[in-house]
């Protein structure tokens, strides 16, 4: 969610952390700030809103100085508002942070009895003032930092500055990312690796409860006892990706239109095309070998996992469990190491994820996780990684993610089948070569643009939507609510179509959409059912099914998208695609911040 960059460096570092801010924008925030340290002062520039009206301030009322931190932010405590937007002060201590202190209420108690006072109706203003009372006790800068750091409680990623210091930022991490760029007679800190892309792709990842003190001439880690400890220092992937939009209008609509590529790519990645087989890759258990998978996920990613169900139990005979991570943590299920878990997250910091990891991990579970960024905390904790070879997703709502997440499972699903002997190796071969098909089936569906736009418009005119389906078409009807909710801001509910009768069918009118995702499949003919269910209560319907679905079809539509005839295994990836569209160009036709709805963060690193 919020983003962090801090720079020691050695020329003016305010323009630069800007601009290094402007590549974590599709985390979402509410507002931003960077203060620096000018002739051994504290300076700051915050503003509310997007990142341009901070600029506009620092263009007319510029800041010095060669170290700096810089903060992007979701609001949890506090109304967005400039008084609560990053850095925070207490007289020479600046403090940036991602995440919640969970004690921040006793703090803030303690450290009003003690004569400090709060301008902010932040947790992070806490640690400011911590910091500040521990130098006025007599500590040093870094002794004063670690003093404070012990006291909180809860999720964090911290980017602590000095008055007076102008060669030391000191930055710690308990939950949230945070990552240590490395240049020459400069440091960097950042919340994500992008954030550092145009200084260094040489990163240091601090491990929880790592706390660093970095100066232009290197850095040093500690531990929450205040050893010395060692990283890894690496050069990282994802500052190879530039963040732009080409020619595209958002983010957005780029990613809807690499996802034939970025598919194809993913795929390849587990399944060999030429011999039709799955490939050998390094697995933290043998499907053949495990009772049960634990699925676990959040968001668009638990409804990946949830399709991912049907296609484990359906090809390989493996029963799953699945639940999102806020409930998955806290349900105290039964679990052995004789059972297996995957994770999705397509940052691989979702905070509820990795909780469940963590819970899985203390039972002794093997544990996979299905993750876009390599070197994510999800991922150094994992057994195994799964990569989803999406690439850098800068919309807030998730189209590449979900469809490369899909792509995993289902190469993995057919895997479990041929390690648990439930298909034969001519079905194994038939199913390789269907999923190698998928990027074509795509690029067809991208051809019906100009007809899901005409859709769009009449979408937007509306205030509440149902979208229906059966089987894998079920999670498939859920993300396309929750895509048009995430970024129209359209009520929408998504529903099994069979539950149709027992309760949204009471909200069916002449004013209601109704959105049925239908492909002609052995259980067509039950959700045909359903839509004479709708029209008879005079609904509109708009059905996303395919050729041989708009034949067979005896209802009257408002509208009939028409897809490409797919094989069965294919039609969630395919037809996750009109969903997505109807989404992005309804959102296009009301005017909504398509990359960065309010309210929304893209990487969720608190509970």
């Amino acid at each position: 969610m919020c983003g962090i960059v801090g720079i020691v460096g050695n020329q003016p570092v305010a323009p630069l952390i800007v601009d290094a801010l402007k590549r974590l924008e599709y985390r979402g925030y509410d507002s931003a700030g960077v203060a620096t340290i000018s002739d051994g002062r504290l300076e700051r520039r915050r503003a509310e809103g997007k990142l341009v009206n901070l600029e506009r301030l620092i263009g007319t009322d510029p800041l010095g100085g060669t170290t700096g931190i810089g903060h992007t932010r979701w609001a949890t405590h506090g109304v967005p508002n400039e008084t609560n937007a990053h850095p925070h002060f207490s007289a020479e201590v600046a403090v940036v942070h991602n995440g919640i202190i969970e004690n921040f209420a006793e703090l803030r108690e303690e450290l009003k009895a003690d004569g400090y006072t709060f301008s902010s109706q932040t947790d992070t203003e806490v640690v400011a003032h911590l910091v500040s009372r521990e130098l006025k006790r007599g500590a040093a800068p870094v002794d004063a930092a670690f003093a404070a750091l012990k006291r909180l409680e809860g999720a964090f990623a911290l980017a602590i500055m000095f008055g007076g210091e102008e060669n030391l930022i000191v930055g710690a991490r308990h939950g949230p990312p945070l990552a240590v760029g490395h240049g020459t007679g400069e440091m960097y800190l950042g919340s994500d690796a992008i954030a550092l892309a145009p200084f260094t792709d040489s990163i240091t990842y601090l491990e929880d409860g790592d706390w660093a003190v970095l100066r232009r001439d290197g850095m040093q880690i500690f531990d929450m006892e205040g050893s010395k400890v060692e990283r890894k220092r690496q050069q990282s992937v994802g500052t190879s990706f530039l963040v732009d939009k080409g020619n595209y209008r958002h983010f957005m609509e780029k990613e809807i239109y690499e996802q034939p590529e970025v598919i194809s790519h993913t795929l390849a990645n587990y399944l060999d095309f030429t011999t039709g087989t799955v490939k050998a890759i390094d697995m933290p258990f043998d499907f053949a070998a495990i009772d049960r998978l634990a699925i676990s996920a959040c968001g668009t990613a638990y409804l990946a996992g949830l399709i991912g169900k049907y296609w484990f139990e359906r090809f390989a005979r493996l029963p799953v469990d699945i639940d999102v991570a806020s409930e998955f943590r806290y349900r105290e299920i039964p679990l052995s190491d004789k059972d297996a878990a995957i994770f999705i997250s397509q940052s691989g910091e979702t905070a509820d994820t990795l909780a469940s990891l963590r819970y899985c991990r203390a039972i002794g579970m093997p544990i996979a996780s299905v993750v876009n960024v390599r070197e994510s905390t999800m991922a150094r904790e994992s057994d195994a990684i799964f990569p989803t070879l999406a690439g850098p997703e800068i919309g807030v709502a998730s189209t590449k993610a979900f469809t490369c997440q899909l792509s995993v499972l289902a190469s993995l699903a057919v895997m479990a089948a041929v390690q648990r002997g439930t298909i034969s190796s001519d079905d194994e071969k038939r199913l390789v070569r269907e999923l190698s098909e998928v990027p074509k089936y795509i690029n067809q569906a991208l051809k019906l643009q100009e007809q899901i736009e005409h859709v769009a418009r009449e979408l937007s005119q509306v205030r509440h939507v149902l979208y229906l389906g059966r089987d894998t078409n079920y999670p498939l009807a859920m993300e396309g609510a929750l895509k048009l909710k995430e970024i129209s801001y359209i009520h929408a509910e998504g529903y099994a179509a069979g539950e149709l009768k027992h309760g949204p069918i009471a909200l069916i009118d002449e004013t209601m959409p109704v959105i049925v995702i239908a492909p002609h499949d052995r259980i067509f003919e039950k959700t045909v059912s359903n839509m004479q269910e709708v029209a008879a209560r005079g609904g509109r319907i708009i059905l996303i099914t395919d050729e041989k679905g708009a034949a067979a079809c005896s209802v009257d539509t408002m509208e009939t998208i028409v897809m490409p005839n797919v094989p069965e295994i294919c039609a969630p990836i395919v037809h996750a695609l009109p969903i997505q569209m109807l989404a992005y160009h309804t959102a296009v036709v009301m005017g909504t911040d398509v990359d960065q709805p309010r309210n929304l963060a893209k990487s969720v690193t608190v509970e």
